[in-house]
């Protein structure tokens, strides 16, 4: 399966970005490369699957200032930073912001690859924990209000006939949203239903999730 991500080179060094890009794409990966941060932006590839690699000081938006608007935005892109500047504190802030690496210049093939190749590493973990949580909220957002309630109740621990004396239904209806409850979140017992309002991160612990009004 080919893989669809790609290094995203960022640097007003055209020679660089060539020495890079033929790097990434010896080694089979996609290469695209920009000449600013803003022309990265503009160009829509931070929403994007892959990593960056950024130089720190460029006219414009520096690579730490692009790194911080891609927190901004909520990417969860790895950022490689290139530097003749190791020991400054926009390369400690940048490590501090997440950075996988920041690297001197002039830097060796091989270590400019472990970065890329750790960076890709840390990008299928966050990417696939994303699709996880969305997975979870799909699944929490099939109930309708009623079983919403329902499903707090039994996460606070009462049994059928207390919920239903509570919120004043049937017995049979407070088993039947408890029913359609766990197959819409698609668990087998109340036990998973817990784990998974947990791990969905609508749950903490001693609490109850939030119930729309």
């Amino acid at each position: 399966m080919t893989d669809e991500r790609t290094v995203f080179v960022v640097d007003d060094d055209a020679e660089l970005r060539d020495s890079i890009g033929a790097l990434v794409m010896s080694l089979g990966f996609r290469y695209q490369g920009f000449s600013s941060a803003e022309a990265f932006l503009e160009d829509g590839a931070s929403a994007k699957r892959g990593v960056v690699v950024v130089d720190l000081r460029m006219p414009g938006m520096n690579g730490l200032q692009l790194q911080e608007e891609l927190l901004r935005r909520g990417s969860p892109m790895p950022v490689i930073l290139l530097t003749g500047f190791a020991r400054t504190q926009a390369v400690v802030q940048a490590i501090h912001n997440g950075a996988v690496t920041a690297l001197d210049k002039p830097y060796h093939d091989d270590d400019l690859w472990d970065a890329i190749h750790a960076a890709l590493e840390k990008e299928e973990t966050q990417w696939r924990a994303a699709q996880r949580h969305r997975e979870l909220h799909d699944r929490i957002a099939r109930l309708h209000p009623g079983e919403r309630q329902v499903c707090e109740q039994i996460i606070a621990g009462k049994p059928n006939k207390a919920i239903a004396q509570e919120l004043g239904l049937a017995l049979r209806t407070v088993e039947k949203r408890r029913h359609d409850a766990l197959a819409k979140l698609e668990v087998g017992s109340v036990a998973e239903m817990v784990a998974l309002f947990f791990e969905a991160g609508k749950l903490q612990e001693g609490q109850a999730f939030p119930c729309p009004g």
